[in-house]
């Protein structure tokens, strides 16, 4: 049929319907992921223009507030390869989430700048790993193994291994899962997958093994798959990928590679509760102070009182992590009070000599393992400092003797 007949018997007309489309806010990205589910306390609110969207960002901002999943490679140390990222960025700090030893590949959260204030929430994240066990001798059955396995979940007690850089004392380390994936019994091979605590020595759990199966065994090779909630799977790149994308951006301008290999730091803060903070509230937070009703406009159901939340602004940057002071069926019914806490002391979050008195008996330290104590006060001057000034004090008198006997004596001689 020709577009002429097509014109003529068909009808193109745009027809009525009260069906009204859908916003599908799954799709959207990081933390304005399902935005329209998140509870409402309210919809008004001035909006400021400052600030955008964290994929929005601009070249050097976005790097600014930007975290890289590095495959680390083999041989080098982590700090040397956060140091060659910060190199080949030419930025002024890196950190990671949490030390591999040289030999070690997989996941190694490497945070740029202004994001490194992340990486201690990242460092405590759970880990998993896939290691290679070398048995030293034959065992009777891969049962056998899988039992030791089992066994070997749970709380364990663990000291560092003689290589280790951290001093040498009997911890506690839990193990959630493992899984045995593969085994040869003729090289006294096996492969397997665990998921654990941060600051869980792989290494010794191979230890511990040869020992259970009665047969010694040592660890062969070791890989992370997963640090925190950020797998292999999730945009993982090689320090190759760095260095062309820096080139290609030096040479060529072109940002795209550049903007894949980096990633915003709220990529990291996905799996916590969200709090949708009112712009004009968001300076106040930014200097330190508690968010209150008034600045509340959105927020998540099931938030506890204690629990670490995410404090976000409407165009979805993240502001700062808080302790949630109430719970969600507070929020919904309370008119005034705290709804969270920032999650931040001062510099090394611990007091000082010039601490106020009321701050030391009033505020809580949620990062301590028992936050219902106060923070206690601060450690005396140790007596030697105090034996340094007695020094000091004593030789300038010395030295204001000596020079009054000096002047004396060349009076004597003038005479």
């Amino acid at each position: 049929m020709s577009i002429e007949a097509a014109q003529r018997s068909g009808d193109f007309a745009i027809k009525p319907d009260n069906a009204t489309p859908i916003l599908n806010t799954a799709d959207w990205p990081l933390l304005l992921k399902n935005y329209d589910k998140l509870n409402v306390r309210t919809g008004h609110y001035t909006p400021i223009p400052s600030g955008s969207s964290p994929l929005k960002r601009e070249l050097q901002e976005y790097i600014r507030y930007g975290v890289i999943n590095l495959d680390k490679p083999s041989n080098p140390s982590s700090h040397e390869v956060v140091a060659w990222v910060r190199r080949i960025l030419r930025v002024e700090k890196t950190g990671h989430s949490g030390t591999l030893d040289p030999k070690v590949t997989g996941c190694l959260i490497v945070c740029i700048d202004r994001a490194t204030r992340l990486v201690k929430s990242q460092q405590g994240a759970g880990k998993e790993y896939v290691c290679i066990l070398r048995l030293h001798d034959a065992i009777e059955s891969e049962k056998k193994l899988a039992q030791a396995l089992e066994t070997l979940t749970g709380a364990l007690f663990q000291r560092p291994p003689l290589i280790s850089a951290v001093k040498r004392q009997l911890r506690i380390r839990t193990i959630h899962e493992s899984k045995l994936i593969e085994f040869d019994n003729d090289r006294h091979l096996a492969v397997f997958w665990a998921a654990c605590e941060a600051g869980t020595y792989m290494r010794t759990l191979c230890v511990h093994l040869g020992l259970l199966l009665g047969v010694g065994g040592h660890m062969q090779e070791l890989r992370r798959v997963r640090s925190g909630h950020v797998g292999e799977d999730d945009d993982i790149v090689t320090m190759h990928d760095i260095l062309d994308a820096q080139w290609l951006y030096d040479n060529t301008k072109d940002e795209t590679y550049l903007r894949r290999v980096v990633r915003p730091l709220e990529s990291l803060l996905t799996t916590y509760k969200r709090v949708v903070v009112k712009d004009s509230a968001v300076n106040a937070i930014c200097y330190g102070a508690k968010l209150m009703i008034p600045g509340l406009l959105r927020y998540e159901s099931g938030i506890e009182v204690n629990e670490e939340i995410v404090l976000m602004t409407t165009k979805g940057e993240a502001i700062a992590l808080g302790i949630a002071q109430m719970t969600t069926a507070v929020m919904a019914t309370c008119d005034h009070g705290v709804v969270a806490k920032i999650k931040r002391l001062d510099k090394y979050g611990r007091t000082t000599e010039t601490t106020p008195d009321n701050w030391k008996s009033n505020y809580i330290d949620y990062n301590r393992s028992d936050p219902a104590a106060p923070v206690a006060a601060p450690v005396a001057a140790p007596a030697a400092s105090e034996e340094k000034k007695r020094k000091a004090e004593m030789s300038s008198s010395d030295s204001d003797s000596d020079s009054d006997k000096k002047k004396k004596e060349k009076k004597d001689k003038k005479k």
